[in-house]
């Protein structure tokens, strides 16, 4: 038998399956220097650019790995993941991960459960 321990996630959280199990993502205030720093754009814009759909690719594929790592995943394996899932899948899945992620960094849990 399998002891499942649910753990509550913060209002900045975001749980999801993605790649090959369930990933926490967060924007934790050094991913998001390194967000800025990797996509050469402050994070208000690139909010604003994906909340409207005008992106590049590289915003979400940075977007997803800084989320990754603040959430726990080390960097080589949140590397591994992007490269594998976010560049490799068509755009709709990753595009909508990375609007999640920067939701929960601009808004916080709208539900009042993290997910």
């Amino acid at each position: 038998m399998a002891i499942v321990v649910e753990t509550k996630l913060g209002p900045r959280q975001h749980r999801q399956f993605f790649g090959d199990s369930e990933k926490t993502f967060e924007l934790t205030a050094p991913m998001v220097i390194e967000l800025e720093r990797t996509t050469g754009t402050g994070i208000g814009a690139l909010c604003k650019r994906l909340f409207s759909g005008d992106f590049r690719q590289l915003e979400i594929s940075e977007t997803v790995r800084c989320g990754l790592i603040g959430g726990g995943t080390t960097p080589e394996r949140a590397a591994e993941l992007c490269e594998t899932y976010v560049s490799a899948d068509p755009i709709g899945g990753s595009y909508a991960l990375s609007v999640t992620i920067l939701e929960r960094l601009w808004f916080g849990d709208k539900q009042g459960e993290a997910t």
